[in-house]
């Protein structure tokens, strides 16, 4: 099964300046699993101490927020996972 997963520009330095890529993957947790294997930097990234989701990363999936419960949710063929940073600034 082929997913499409579209990295954040701020994400980029960890993907060598990839903007998509596709990974395999039967829920979202699973993709972003196999993303980190392909590219481990990203864990940090991503996730806490803990595994948890770092509270400014949000999980779109087929362009449609995939909270609550992001990384349960299951995949098809084809479809899309966009990682998005929140960014805040003064």
């Amino acid at each position: 099964m082929s997913i499409k997963i579209h990295i954040h520009v701020t994400h980029r330095r960890h993907t060598n300046g990839l903007k998509t890529l596709e990974v395999e993957g039967n829920t979202v947790g699973e993709a972003l699993n196999d993303f980190i294997s392909q590219y481990p930097g990203m864990k940090k990234e991503l996730f806490d101490k803990n595994g948890k989701l770092l509270h400014y990363i949000e999980i779109y999936l087929n362009k449609v927020s995939a909270y609550p419960g992001e990384l349960e949710k299951p995949l098809k063929n084809g479809d899309e996972i966009q990682i998005i940073t929140f960014l805040a600034g003064g």
